[in-house]
């Protein structure tokens, strides 16, 4: 007879290991390639010695001079909170009971959670990676009078079923715990679950209760903050990467290979992966058809297929913002973890719980994180590229 104690042996033996692997290689093809480690991770914050610069003990001179003086290697220090990362199923009672004497059914409802749960943590997931940290998925510009619908700056981060919340200019929050029931991406406005939304056009949108507390992504990266991983910008400038404007110009081998050049003559750094928006990646292969170019193409780990510029892979993504490429070299990325994902247990050891007041149960995914990246000034984004 299948039972609760099933569903927990399963969740722990047979599931966490596929959705672990799943959401650290399939999310996607960036995330793909970053080494995921437990170094430099002290409680509950991630404490990093970054190098930068050359070491200076080095000379030419006569024969009979005096040997360079020592001069070893320039670091800075690093720190980073860890990010609690969540993810949750929940099942009915009712619907445990139903498939308690037929095992086909108790397996479909637990991969039917699974599977929702995998492709709602990847897409947060994979949307973190190229966020500011900020977790804003998009502003408001207006609400309709029938209470319902939200007017929005953009939607490429907004998806049927996502649970946002409202926060105003001040940071409070002013609308909590709706549920997005249509997406316009044409006409860039939502539906929720409500029927008294109240709240000015000065608003932004987050997933619930995850305002501020996401993932430092390329986002804080490249963003115009003072400060990157509590060090100043201005006291270090190796802390500020390259950030290029195609000034509305086409994209063309020449403007990415100008930009790759220039990081590898001034960093010394390697870019391994461009991640562009799907219309720069069009615009990309029409260049390249335009000129007779052979279009080659690789197969990365996790499965993935790339176009290759110059023995590079160039994939795309949604989460990069339009007209937007960024060329990077995921060596220089970690991402820094207290352990692998996991399912939260109780005192006792169980990963189902009751949910209070209510005949279900739930078990919870969680990961503690963030992202560093140790040579910012070795990253590069090209902005406001003609798209196809």
């Amino acid at each position: 007879m299948i039972s609760l104690d099933t569903a927990e042996k399963a969740l722990k033996d047979l599931y966490l290991g596929v959705v672990s692997e799943q959401l650290n290689i399939g999310t996607n093809p960036f995330l793909a390639k970053i080494q995921q480690t437990s170094s430099d991770v002290f409680g509950k914050e991630i404490v990093r010695l970054a190098s930068y610069g050359i070491n200076g003990g080095v000379s030419a001179g006569k024969e009979t001079d005096e040997l360079p003086a020592a001069s070893g290697n320039n670091y800075a220090q690093f720190r980073l909170g860890l990010k609690n990362l969540f993810g949750t199923i929940e099942i009915s009672d009712k619907a445990v009971r139903a498939s308690e004497n037929t095992a086909g059914a108790f397996v479909n409802l637990l991969n039917a959670e699974m599977e929702g749960l995998l492709k709602a943590s990847k897409f947060n997931f994979g949307r973190m990676i190229f966020g500011d940290g900020t977790g804003v998925l998009a502003n408001v510009t207006s609400t309709d009078t029938d209470k319902k619908k939200i007017n929005v700056s953009d939607t490429k981060n907004l998806i049927e079923g996502m649970v946002i919340d409202i926060i105003d200019a001040q940071g409070y929050t002013v609308g909590s715990k709706l549920k997005i029931v249509k997406v316009s991406r044409s006409g860039n406005y939502i539906y929720v679950e409500s029927n008294n939304l109240n709240f000015g056009s000065t608003c932004r949108i987050a997933v619930q209760k995850s305002f501020g507390q996401e993932l430092t992504g390329l986002g804080a990266i490249f963003g115009s903050s003072a400060s990157l991983y509590g060090l100043s910008r201005t006291d270090n400038e190796w802390l500020n990467p390259s950030l290029k404007d195609a000034g509305g110009s086409s994209v063309s081998s020449t403007l990415i290979q100008n930009a790759i050049d220039d990081t590898e003559a001034l960093y010394g750094a390697s870019p391994d992966i461009v991640i562009s928006s799907y219309g720069v990646r069009r615009a990309m292969i029409d260049y390249l058809s335009i000129n007779r170019v052979n279009l080659d193409y690789m197969n990365l780990d996790g499965g993935y297929k790339a176009l290759s510029f110059n023995g590079i892979p160039w994939v795309a993504e949604r989460f990069v913002e339009q007209g937007s490429a960024y060329i990077l070299n995921s060596a220089d990325f970690k991402l820094h973890q207290l352990c692998d994902w996991r399912w939260l247990e109780t005192e006792s050891g169980r990963v189902i719980r009751q949910i209070p007041g209510k005949a279900a149960y739930s078990a919870t995914l969680v990961k503690y994180a963030d992202l560093i990246c140790d040579r910012p000034c070795g990253q590069i984004k090209i902005q406001n590229i003609s798209e196809i």
